[in-house]
C-alpha cells in the first residue's frame, strides 16, 4: 500500500508540473487586469499606464488598468491577493502596502502582503518633491521650515493617504528639522495635488502628480527627497543638501497572487524587464516626473522590504499613526 501511495503521489506531481507547463505555454490568451490602488492622475497611475502599454504589446494581449483606490492601496491589494492565481490579475503596488500599512492598519489588514502576494519584478524608484501653492510665502526649503516654525496654528499638508510614502516623508521632515504641520490625507496623488492647486491645503510631497505643475509655474517646488538631485527637477536641491541625513524614496513593483505558477511569474518578469530597459520607458518616466527604472531581483526587493519595514515602523510608532 505505501508503494501504491508513492506512485499516486508521483503521478499527481507530474500532472501538476504538466498543467503548470501547459498553462505557461498558452499564457496569456486573454486580457490581463492590472489593479492600481490609487485614482487616475497621480504618479502611481501614470507609471502603471506607461509600462502597461509596453507589456501589452510584448504579450499580444490587452492589459486593462483598473483603479481601485482606498485604504492606502489595501483595497486593490486584497482584491489581487484573493484573485485566482493564474496570471490574469496583477497588482501595481507601492512600498507602503508592505512597509507601513501593516503598522498603520494592524489587525484590520484584510490580507498578509508577505504571504498572499509574490513579487514579479520591481519597476520604478521615485523621489518625491516638497511642493507648495504659489501663495505660500516661501521660495526655498529653509524659508518653508521657518514659516512652519512660526505658524500658529500649524499649517496643513496633503498626502495621498495615511501611511503613504508622501505622508511619512513629511513626518520624517517634521522630526528632522523640528516643525509642526497638520496632516490632511486624500485618496491619491491627483486629488491631493488638486487640493494644493486650489489653495485648500498649502503644501504636499508629490511625484508625477505635481512635476508638470511645478514646471508650468502653477505650483512651487522646494526640494526633493533623495540623496542626489531628482532628474525631473534638477534645479531643486535635495532636502539632504540643506538638512543633511534625510532620505525618503518610493518604489513601485508588480505582484501576483501567491500560488501563481512560477513559469508565468518568470514570463511576466522577463517581459516587464524588457519594457523597463526600453529607452522610451525611461524617457516617459522622466517627462512625467515619475521616477527612474528600478530593477532588482525578487530577493533584493524582499530584503529592502524587510529593512524599510523596521525603519518606517519605528517612525509610525513614534507618531502613533493608526486607522481605527
Amino acid at each position: 500500500m505505501p508503494t501504491l501511495w508513492r506512485l499516486v503521489g508521483a503521478a499527481m506531481l507530474l500532472f501538476t508540473v504538466g498543467v503548470g507547463s501547459g498553462t505557461a505555454q498558452t499564457y496569456p490568451n486573454r486580457a490581463i487586469r492590472l489593479i492600481v490602488g490609487f485614482p487616475p492622475g497621480g504618479a502611481v497611475d501614470i507609471i502603471a499606464r506607461i509600462y502597461a502599454q509596453g507589456l501589452s504589446a510584448r504579450l499580444g494581449q490587452p492589459l486593462v488598468v483598473e483603479n481601485k483606490p482606498g485604504t492606502g492601496g489595501n483595497l486593490a491589494s486584497d482584491l489581487v491577493a484573493k484573485a485566482t492565481p493564474d496570471g490574469y490579475t496583477l497588482l501595481h503596488a507601492t512600498e507602503n502596502v508592505f512597509i507601513s500599512n501593516p503598522h498603520v492598519y494592524g489587525a484590520r489588514m484584510p490580507f498578509d502582503p508577505l504571504k498572499d502576494l509574490v513579487p514579479v519584478t520591481s519597476m520604478v524608484s521615485n523621489q518625491i518633491v516638497l511642493t507648495v501653492n504659489p501663495s505660500v510665502p516661501a521660495n526655498t526649503l529653509r524659508e518653508f521650515v521657518e514659516l512652519a516654525r512660526s505658524s500658529k496654528p500649524p499649517m496643513f499638508y496633503a498626502s495621498i493617504g495615511n501611511g503613504s510614502n508622501h505622508h511619512l516623508a513629511m513626518e520624517m521632515l517634521k522630526q528632522h528639522v523640528g516643525i509642526e504641520l497638520t496632516h490632511v490625507p486624500y485618496r491619491g496623488g491627483g486629488p491631493a495635488a488638486i487640493a494644493v492647486l486650489a489653495g485648500e491645503v498649502p503644501a504636499m510631497f508629490g511625484g508625477g502628480s505635481v512635476v508638470s505643475t511645478i514646471k508650468s509655474g502653477k505650483l512651487r517646488g522646494l526640494a526633493s527627497t533623495g540623496t542626489v538631485r531628482n532628474p525631473a527637477t534638477p534645479e531643486l536641491p535635495t532636502i539632504d543638501e540643506v538638512y543633511p541625513g534625510y532620505e525618503s524614496l518610493s518604489w513601485h513593483a508588480v505582484f501576483a497572487p501567491a500560488g501563481t505558477p512560477q513559469a508565468i511569474i518568470d514570463r511576466l518578469r522577463e517581459e516587464l524587464k524588457a519594457v523597463a530597459l526600453q529607452p522610451d520607458f525611461k524617457e516617459r518616466l522622466a517627462n512625467t516626473g515619475s521616477g527612474e527604472p528600478y530593477l532588482v531581483t525578487p530577493e533584493e526587493l524582499m530584503a529592502r522590504i524587510a529593512k524599510d519595514y523596521e525603519k518606517y515602523g519605528k517612525l509610525i510608532r513614534s507618531i502613533n499613526v493608526k486607522v481605527e
